[in-house]
């Protein structure tokens, strides 16, 4: 997920630079979502400071041995608007939130603007490329054949692009995956 900072900062530009990779982001919508944003915020913290202020009147109130029963009435409409206002602001940080996790990453300025896969160039090849006496198969071929690999349920839990593994696979895929973290862990004093 892009960081919310950045699109803040330079929508323009972010938006430029996922042009590069085929998607338009919702400027109006961003923008929408971020002017509420700002508002609700802004009136939760006015919201939250006049309640402290009357809570240390109440205080000094009853110290004093004056009557709060206004300000107390006053505050429980405050305390009803301060919810109000906080429920109002996490469906809007819900829905940013929502709509930052569509948008691709941004490619480096060295990636090349392409269509497809096809349109990748290679910038390096490290080591020979061995020589098999059998027809060789990708890997996608080779999961989807045996029953570990499952594209279609994938792309409709997530979208394109995304694979469940299942079986044998995906175990082998989470014992490489922990190994990995329990390398990291003991390497850096985790453990």
């Amino acid at each position: 997920m892009l960081d919310p900072q950045r699109l803040r900062r330079n929508i323009k530009d972010v938006a430029e630079q996922l042009r590069r990779r085929h998607y338009k982001i919702d400027i109006s919508r961003f923008s929408e979502l971020e002017d509420a944003r700002k508002e609700l915020q802004s009136k939760q913290q006015e919201l939250q400071s006049h309640q402290n202020r009357s809570s240390k009147e109440i205080g000094r109130l009853k110290s004093t041995g004056g009557d709060p029963t206004e300000i107390l009435n006053a505050m429980q409409q405050l305390s009803q608007d301060l919810d109000a206002t906080r429920r109002q602001l996490m469906v809007i940080q819900g829905d940013l939130s929502s709509l930052l996790q569509e948008v691709p990453n941004i490619p480096h300025v060295s990636v090349p603007e392409g269509q497809t896969d096809k349109d990748n160039i290679e910038v390096r090849r490290w080591g020979d490329l061995p020589n098999f006496d059998f027809e060789t198969r990708d890997h996608v071929e080779l999961g989807a054949k045996l029953g570990m690999m499952d594209f279609d349920i994938a792309t409709r839990i997530s979208g394109s692009r995304f694979v469940t593994l299942s079986g044998p696979l995906a175990r082998l895929h989470r014992a490489l995956t922990q190994f990995m973290l329990d390398l990291h862990t003991t390497e850096h004093g985790y453990v």
